[in-house]
């Protein structure tokens, strides 16, 4: 019996480790933009500035990976854009604890540390966030054999804000992120999308702060509706897993009801939860009553779209990103 009880104590303490933010190490880090070619740059040299495990400066544009075990990969991959208002990013609580849950279910996950609107080096401040994502998503499919990857199963994340951009990345047809080197070539449209109490408008039941941040104070009805996810929906947008709470008072619900309404209208397969409690950035555990099942729901939701069961090598080859 006291074996045993070691035995759980010493799982205890590796599993609250294993959750503890600073031990949370990237197995690789990843540059965006080689040297000199960042676009929508001033040249401008700057360092990452963090406090309280947020991202208030993004100096060096990034990907952080994290690797299942190479014998339990399902080949799937997610791409996990925090959340922060656009003036910052949580890149632990909504990135790097998101990655290690990722990793659980045999799905590599990369974490973004992009560019936010107001870094004193960017030109243009409404593109420099998109840029990033566009350029994250073509790198993961450059190192898809690489890094044990299905370039027809690569998923994006987004948490808040962070699903505004994720929600743009799986909707825009412009492409802002070519540099003219042999990555542009690869498709940045994501295959999947999970959105956890998302931006999506920015209309008149936005998230306020997210759109003074990406669009400044007096945004044009055009910028406006540009930058409206739920009016950018078509056929070739990617199915979607949406988790949104009900008592949400800062991104109101009617986000998420906008964008699946816009999903369904394009006979688009997509899922949503909307919980009776949760708040705003629900949480990946201790979230009160039935809002505690968003993961497993979320896990069985990627199992029945096929993005967690590698397909055989057949249907491997003759797959096609978005």
């Amino acid at each position: 019996m006291k074996k045993n009880q070691h035995i759980l104590s010493c799982l205890h303490i590796a599993i609250m480790c294993w959750l503890v933010p600073g031990t949370l190490a990237a197995q690789e880090i990843v540059p965006l933009w080689p040297p000199g070619k960042m676009p929508n740059s001033r040249g401008l040299s700057l360092a990452d500035s963090i406090a309280n495990e947020r991202l208030y400066v993004v100096g060096t544009p990034k990907l952080r990976a994290f690797f299942p075990s190479s014998a339990e990969t399902s080949g799937a991959a997610v791409l996990i854009c925090p959340g922060g208002g656009y003036v910052r990013t949580a890149y632990v609580t909504s990135g790097l604890q998101l990655a290690k849950w990722f990793n659980t279910l045999g799905v590599s996950a990369f974490v973004l540390d992009y560019r936010l609107p107001n870094s004193p080096d960017v030109l243009q401040r409404e593109i420099a966030p998109l840029q990033d994502a566009q350029r994250a998503m073509r790198l993961l499919r450059a190192h898809a054999a690489e890094w044990n990857i299905s370039p027809s199963r690569i998923g994006v994340m987004g948490i808040s804000a962070g699903g505004h951009l994720a929600t743009t990345l799986g909707t825009r047809e412009e492409d802002v992120a070519a540099i003219g080197d042999s990555v542009d070539k690869l498709p940045y449209k994501p295959n999947f999308m999970i959105l956890v109490s998302p931006v999506i408008t920015m209309g008149e039941l936005t998230h306020v702060g997210s759109r003074t941040a990406l669009l400044g104070d007096h945004p044009s009805a055009e910028l406006i509706a540009k930058y409206s996810n739920e009016l950018h929906v078509t056929a070739s947008t990617p199915p979607a897993f949406i988790v949104h709470a009900f008592d949400d008072k800062a991104v109101p619900v009617q986000n998420s009801l906008m964008f699946y309404e816009a999903l369904v209208a394009k006979h688009d397969s997509s899922t949503l939860h909307v919980f009776p409690r949760g708040g705003h950035s629900i949480a990946l555990r201790n979230n009160p009553g039935s809002t505690q099942l968003w993961t497993r729901l979320c896990e069985e939701w990627m199992l029945e779209m096929g993005f967690l069961t590698p397909p055989d090598e057949k249907r491997e080859g003759n797959a096609k990103s978005r």
